[in-house]
């Protein structure tokens, strides 16, 4: 897999006929490598262990209702209260971030409205802070830490 804009991870995989596999620590299985889940998974290891993001507290590839149509967003991170605080979004690599990236995680958080939007592709990220009191937002020069959101 392509080398990413994030630390090095050590992962579990496995091999299922053609298909290589991936263990993802927060769903608990193995998962299609695809670019977008290599994405995903070097994402996740890097919020647990650069951004002290509790691992209990991470949600991924749930299932959501917009405008009656099934949808599926990447990543939720919840407060230790149970409240959503940040919605993520992952592509491929090769996939640039966009302002339809934006608008297609924009359009999730109207479910959420969570004060917190995380966009990666692997190689830029792309986190912006929502003030729904004031309707404005701003783009963060890095990541946060958990304990700052």
């Amino acid at each position: 897999m392509q080398t990413l804009n994030l630390p090095t991870f050590e992962f579990n995989f496995k091999a299922e006929g053609k298909k290589t596999k991936i263990f993802d620590a927060i769903r608990g299985g193995y998962f299609v490598l695809t670019p977008e889940e290599w994405v995903r998974q070097n994402m996740i290891q890097f919020l647990i262990a650069h951004r002290n993001f509790p691992k209990g507290l991470i949600a991924l590839e749930k299932g959501i209702k917009l405008n009656g149509m099934q949808k599926r967003f990447d990543g939720l991170v919840y407060q230790k209260n149970g409240e959503p605080i940040l919605l993520m979004e992952y592509k491929a690599p090769s996939i640039k971030i966009s302002q339809a990236t934006i608008d297609q995680v924009s359009r999730y958080n109207l479910n959420f409205k969570v004060p917190y939007l995380l966009i990666s592709n692997g190689l830029n990220h792309c986190v912006a802070k929502i003030d729904w009191k004031n309707e404005t937002f701003e783009f963060l020069k890095d990541i946060p830490y958990y304990e700052a959101l």
